[in-house]
């Protein structure tokens, strides 16, 4: 009987702990479920401004010109006056070929002209004295004819070295090659040493980036109000580079290509970038945005607040007693992180911005502090 006593007496002991620990937990477990907290999110009102209207496209930075500097004549390159990747005035001197050769031919043709000079004269001189022999009856008319064509063949050869000349010395200027604009080299493609021919090997690659062009093609639809708007004045076009914090580049719009791209459905446009700190760089890729007006009286919100559903767009109205709506919208552009909202909305509602994933219609929020 002991035994079983003892038994008996721990098997109530276990049962009385077994109650206390049932009843702490759902002690603690009530005030939970009674105090429940809503859904912590981060909200913005819906404000009232003047916005503009842009069409954004990304874009690609062309050089303003290009230039192929190439040899006009053949000879040896004696040297290159600049270093790879130079910024380069027009007029400075690039490169130099060996000049011997042309001012040689330049002496022995400045050498045939003044013999040629000397030989008219003398033909000049016979052609005038048989001349007053042929009016004497002393010459015949043979021999006076002789006189003057040779005067005459003699001033045409004093021609053709005079142009000889001529073009002897612009060979000889060409054996000093200098940039033909402002702008930066590229790398060296012909090492002094080298013989070169006229017009043919590509020397090095000027491109001019002050001013430049930015490249971008946007949808046909708008080429009709481009148009319009290009007539009545210049459009502004802004490029902004990514992983750039700075302000973006102001450029204008100076180009519409002549026809629609048939298999894309886009227009190519140009702008026009003064680019004086070079910030833009042939061949780099930037975020470009044509503004084409300005828009009143906007409603817009935070572009976090516009989410997508099966239905469409929405957002999240958060009301007076700090329960949300589920409100369909109907978004437009986007400008600066936020968005047009051009239905759906009326300026000073509040709208959540983080936290709509754990959101339903009906649901309670606790604004959080940013």
């Amino acid at each position: 009987m002991k035994p079983f006593g003892s038994f008996l007496l721990g098997f109530l002991l276990l049962g009385l702990l077994v109650s206390a620990g049932c009843t702490s937990d759902a002690t603690v477990s009530q005030p939970a479920a009674g105090g429940a907290r809503g859904v912590p999110v981060v909200v913005a009102s819906a404000t009232q401004k003047s916005v503009p209207v842009e069409v954004r496209a990304i874009g690609n930075v062309e050089a303003y010109s290009t230039v192929s500097v190439k040899a006009q004549v053949e000879g040896t390159i004696e040297k290159a006056y600049f270093t790879e990747g130079q910024e380069v005035k027009k007029g400075d001197l690039l490169f130099t070929i060996d000049a011997r050769p042309f001012q040689a031919t330049l002496q022995q043709l400045q050498a045939n002209l003044a013999r040629d000079q000397a030989n008219l004269e003398n033909a000049i001189a016979q052609s005038g004295r048989s001349a007053k022999l042929f009016e004497a009856g002393i010459v015949s008319q043979d021999q006076y004819d002789t006189f003057r064509t040779s005067a005459d063949a003699l001033r045409a050869a004093v021609q053709a070295d005079k142009a000889g000349i001529e073009k002897a010395k612009i060979d000889l200027d060409y054996c000093t090659i200098r940039s033909p604009m402002d702008g930066r080299t590229g790398s060296l493609l012909v090492n002094p040493g080298n013989v070169t021919k006229s017009n043919d090997t590509v020397l090095v690659i000027i491109n001019q980036i002050s001013p430049i062009y930015v490249s971008f093609s946007v949808p046909e639809q708008s080429l009709a109000e481009i148009r319009r708007r290009m007539s009545l004045g210049g459009l502004p076009v802004l490029a902004t580079i990514p992983q750039d914090d700075r302000p973006a580049a102001e450029g204008s719009l100076s180009f519409v290509d002549n026809m629609v791209d048939k298999n894309t459905g886009t227009i190519r446009l140009k702008a026009t970038f003064s680019n004086p700190d070079h910030r833009l760089w042939p061949g780099q890729f930037v975020n470009t945005s044509l503004r084409l007006s300005t828009q009143a009286n906007a409603v817009v919100v935070p572009s976090q607040a516009v989410q997508t559903g099966q239905s469409g767009f929405f957002a999240y109205v958060v009301k007076s007693d700090l329960s949300v709506e589920l409100r369909p919208i109907v978004p437009g552009n986007q400008v600066s992180g936020e968005t047009v909202i051009e239905k759906g909305l009326q300026a000073g509602e509040t709208v959540v911005t983080d936290g709509q994933l754990l959101l339903f219609p009906g649901a309670k929020v606790e604004v959080k502090k940013q």
